[in-house]
């Protein structure tokens, strides 16, 4: 019998060489394992990863439905369980996955929210440059819009991979996928007006190749960016839910509202699946159903 904490340990380890996932992707494998754990624990029940079958995961998928757990978290939660389980088939630690027959909630695929270029002006202008950190912030935004780039992306762009002669800047992504995409004339224009302000800042050995940092010489963490986003959101009074991401979200769907290539799109964003791009299609046909019943004259 192998314990929990060796398994879970040996788990990590395979995401971690084997699949090359980020320190992020890794934490939330883990949670995921560790509310079975709580559930079991709850249950008084004394049980080894190898002793877990169908109806003891079957419960406690009623379990976290009682709890009041969104149809997303649970469908979230239940691929942690499986992926565990698989890793404990592939290694023999089991000889059936206990996982095989378990069900995911219904989702509906939501739209993703999204910017007009209007109220990117607006999130740009509500800017104060006179503050230290307001030329940063302009030059994260721009960087954010014109190239689609994940906020993970954003926080770990170092200086030796921007090729502005060139009019691309390289990117790591999920899985340590590297990728080349374009970037506007705007946002480099702006990251090199940040980079004199950088200038003055008393920066540590370590982070001196990273591009976006905080006042105090060192690397910007996810939170800070989306708490930059959100403020600049409310002060330019835009009524949306806004996160970094849906400088993403525009970016793409602007795209394909001016008509650019469906594969390109998927390339510059790093998707794994056409059809995670083809979300943003789903957009587009909304904006060109809305524009017809306006403008349409049989409307």
């Amino acid at each position: 019998m192998i314990s929990w904490e060796i398994s879970i340990e040996r788990f990590v380890n395979f995401l971690r060489l084997e699949r090359s996932l980020s320190s992020n992707s890794v934490s939330a494998y883990q949670n995921d394992i560790k509310k079975l754990r709580e559930y079991l624990a709850a249950k008084k029940e004394a049980l080894y990863p190898t002793q877990i079958d169908f109806n003891h995961l079957k419960d406690f998928l009623h379990w976290i439905n009682e709890l009041g757990m969104s149809p997303t978290t649970q469908s979230r939660v239940i691929s942690g369980i499986k992926a565990f389980f698989k890793y404990l088939l592939i290694e023999n630690y089991i000889e059936k996955d206990p996982t095989e027959l378990l069900e995911s909630p219904k989702i509906g695929r939501r739209l993703p929210q999204i910017l007009t270029l209007d109220e990117i002006d607006q999130v740009m202008g509500s800017i104060d440059l006179s503050l230290p950190e307001g030329q940063r912030n302009k030059a994260i935004l721009e960087t954010l819009y014109s190239c689609g780039l994940r906020v993970s992306e954003l926080i770990y762009l170092r200086l030796s991979n921007l090729y502005f002669n060139k009019g691309f800047i390289r990117v790591i992504g999920k899985g340590n996928k590297e990728r080349l995409i374009p970037i506007s004339q705007k946002a480099i224009r702006e990251i090199k007006h940040y980079l004199q302000d950088r200038q003055h800042l008393h920066i540590e050995d370590s982070f001196k190749d990273i591009l976006f940092l905080n006042r105090r010489g060192k690397q910007l963490t996810r939170v800070m960016v989306f708490v930059i986003v959100k403020k600049l959101a409310e002060k330019a009074d835009i009524n949306k839910n806004i996160s970094p991401h849906t400088f993403r979200h525009s970016f793409a769907s602007h795209l394909i509202e001016g008509g650019a290539d469906l594969r390109a799109i998927q390339e510059m964003l790093g998707h794994e699946s056409i059809t995670t791009t083809e979300t943003y299609t789903h957009l587009d046909r909304t904006y060109l159903r809305e524009t017809i019943i306006e403008h349409h004259p049989r409307s």
